[in-house]
């Protein structure tokens, strides 16, 4: 089985840079991506977070994929929560009609930041988990014009009408939204890189419940911290950043970037060591081969035949670099242009 890679971009904005040169660097790596092989490409939503420059996926899809050819684009993913059904569907609708075949629509439920913020995202959220199903039913209903009798979608169409949908995926890092997406015949992918546990039980359980029309089938992939390096050293050094990142990040410092130089002689107490071994799980790191092993024995784990790579570094060269090595070691197939070059 030929395993697919893709990207999980939280467009991070480095220590030292800006807003600017992060979504820029998003660009040039949605290239890279798209010559490279990657399957999808992914751009996560977050908000009140200083250090990451991804407000909108939408907007950011839009943008990336005017850049690119083949690579499909998506949301990694729309807290649902935080909007209006109506305009979320209306938004996908659109860029389905500009990028026919390459757009997917990744939700989920988390704030993806703060309950105060999202409650100003949205005054009408009420953090109900019954509002949220009530959501899921509408955005389907709105995106594939079920104009069910005696609902709103008997008079309110999603525009523009365009004869394809999105790729409809469900995120869950506790798995309870698995059963979500099985009863909702929705794709799923699990964020190890949130949540290391529970993830292969909660794909398995997604498989034996799905309920498709006929012409779905249950589809999973998994997500990851990842980052390859050249050598051992740069690895190690980018390990223990993200090492001491997560844990701040824990701690609500979550706007701190700290530099290795900063951060390499910190002594952690046994419950922070206890911590960093922990999140581990949530990540890895090594030169090409150790990392392309682990990738594969992850994938085997969760039975499925997609990774989804999220990547911090330092220097954005070294966060190119990465995604190249891995392209290289899991034999990517270039787009047709690249290989003509």
């Amino acid at each position: 089985m030929q395993l697919k890679l893709s990207v999980l971009d939280q467009t991070p904005i480095r220590r030292g840079s800006t807003a600017v040169e992060a979504l820029q660097e998003s660009v040039a790596l949605a290239r890279l991506a798209d010559k490279l092989g990657y399957t999808r490409y992914w751009l996560s939503e977050h908000h009140n977070i200083t250090t990451l420059a991804g407000a909108a996926p939408e907007v950011l899809i839009a943008r990336l994929a005017a850049e690119t050819k083949h690579i499909r684009f998506g949301s990694g993913g729309i807290m649902l929560p935080n909007h209006s059904t109506l305009k979320v569907a209306e938004n996908f609708r659109l860029l389905e009609a500009l990028y026919p075949g390459r757009i997917d629509l990744g939700i989920g439920r988390a704030p993806g930041g703060d309950r105060l913020t999202a409650s100003l995202l949205n005054p009408s959220n009420t953090f109900d988990p019954q509002e949220y199903l009530t959501q899921i039913i509408d955005l389907k209903a709105f995106l594939s014009e079920d104009a069910r009798p005696d609902t709103v979608h008997e008079k309110v169409k999603a525009i523009p009408r365009v004869e394809t949908i999105p790729d409809l995926w469900m995120l869950t890092s506790s798995g309870e939204s698995a059963y979500l997406a099985a009863h909702f015949g929705m794709s799923l992918s699990f964020a190890q890189f949130i949540n290391p546990v529970g993830g292969p039980e909660a794909v398995a359980a997604y498989r034996k419940l799905f309920k498709g029309d006929g012409s779905q089938t249950p589809r999973a992939s998994v997500s990851i911290f990842a980052f390859c390096g050249d050598t051992e050293e740069k690895a190690a050094q980018v390990q223990a950043v993200m090492d001491y990142r997560l844990l701040s990040i824990e701690r609500g410092k979550v706007d701190e970037a700290p530099s290795y130089e900063a951060i390499k002689d910190y002594a952690y107490s046994r419950e922070e060591w206890a911590r960093v071994q922990y999140n581990r799980m949530r990540m890895i790191t090594g030169t090409p081969d150790v990392v392309k092993e682990k990738i594969t024995k992850l994938a085997e784990q969760f039975g499925v035949d997609e990774v989804m790579i999220a990547t911090f570094a330092d220097h954005h060269e070294d966060r190119l670099r990465s995604y190249t090595l891995l392209a290289e070691q899991f034999s990517l197939v270039p787009a047709p242009e690249a290989i003509m070059r």
